[in-house]
C-alpha cells in the first residue's frame, strides 16, 4: 500500500469516527485539519526516505560508472605495457562495473520519476489542506447559521402551539361564568329580601327632601316673597283665601 493510499485510508477512518460521534462541526473540522496535518507530516517523512533512497541509487550508479572508467583506464595501461593478460582481466571488471552502473542508472531513473511524482502529490496535498483550512471558517459559519435557523424554527413551532393560549381563554371563560352566576344569585337574593312598599315610600321621601332643599335654596337666593320661608304657613294661608272666596259667592 502506497503512502497516499494509507494516508487516505487513515483520514477516511478518522472522518467517519468523528461523524459517528456527532461532535459539533467546528470541533470536528478543527480535528480533521489536525489529522490532515499529522498524516501529511508522516507522508513527508516517508517521502523524504524515498528521496534519500533515490539519491543513494544515483550515487551507487555513478560509483559503478566511475569504477568502470577506472578498469577501462587500467586495461589501456596494461595494453601499453604489453600485458594483454592484465588488460583482459581489467576489461572483464570494466564490463561488470559498466553493466551494474547501467542497471543502477535505469533503476535510479525510475525511482527518480516516482519521487518527482511524490513531491507533486505532497504539494497538492499541502495545497488541499490549506484550502480546507480556508473553507473551515465558511463551513463553521454555515453550521452556526443552520443551528440558528433550527432554533428559530423550534421557537416558531413553540409559538404556533396554541394549547397554552386556548387553556388561558377557557379559564377566563370559566371565571366569567362564575362571576355571572354570582351576580344572578345576588339579584335573586335582593329580590326576595327587599320590601317594595318601603322602597316606594323611601322614593317619595327622597322627592320631598329634594323639594324642601329647592325652596330653601330659592329663599337663600332671595327669590321668594315674605313668609315664603315657612312652607307650611304658605300652604295654610292659600287654603284660607280659597275658602273665603267660596263663601262670598251668591248662594
Amino acid at each position: 500500500m502506497g503512502i497516499f493510499e494509507r494516508f487516505s485510508t487513515m483520514l477516511k477512518s478518522n472522518i467517519n469516527d468523528l461523524i459517528s460521534r456527532a461532535e459539533n462541526p467546528e470541533k470536528m473540522l478543527n480535528q480533521l485539519i489536525l489529522d490532515m496535518k499529522s498524516q501529511l507530516a508522516k507522508a513527508k517523512q516517508e517521502a523524504a526516505a524515498a528521496i534519500a533512497d533515490e539519491k543513494k541509487l544515483q550515487a551507487d550508479a555513478e560509483g559503478l560508472k566511475k569504477q568502470a572508467e577506472d578498469w577501462e583506464r587500467r586495461a589501456m595501461l596494461a595494453v601499453q605495457e604489453g600485458r594483454d593478460d592484465l588488460a583482459k582481466q581489467a576489461l572483464v571488471r570494466y564490463n561488470e562495473a559498466l553493466q551494474g552502473a547501467q542497471q543502477l542508472h535505469e533503476t535510479w531513473l525510475k525511482h527518480k520519476a516516482d519521487t518527482e511524482n511524490l513531491k507533486v502529490s505532497l504539494r497538492q496535498l499541502n495545497d488541499k489542506i490549506e484550502e480546507a483550512k480556508r473553507k473551515k471558517n465558511i463551513l463553521v459559519a454555515r453550521a452556526k447559521r443552520a443551528e440558528a435557523q433550527q432554533r428559530i424554527q423550534e421557537t416558531m413551532s413553540g409559538m404556533s402551539d396554541k394549547s397554552a393560549f386556548e387553556s388561558f381563554d377557557r379559564m377566563a371563560e370559566k371565571i366569567e361564568a362564575v362571576e355571572r352566576k354570582a351576580l344572578a344569585a345576588a339579584e335573586l337574593q335582593q329580590e326576595f329580601q327587599s320590601d317594595d312598599l318601603a322602597a316606594q315610600f323611601k322614593q317619595l321621601e327622597y322627592k320631598g327632601s329634594a323639594d324642601q332643599q329647592l325652596i330653601e335654596l330659592k329663599a337663600k337666593m332671595g327669590l321668594l316673597g315674605k313668609g315664603a320661608g315657612d312652607t307650611k304657613q304658605l300652604g295654610k294661608g292659600a287654603a284660607e283665601s280659597e275658602a273665603e272666596v267660596l263663601d262670598d259667592e251668591p248662594k
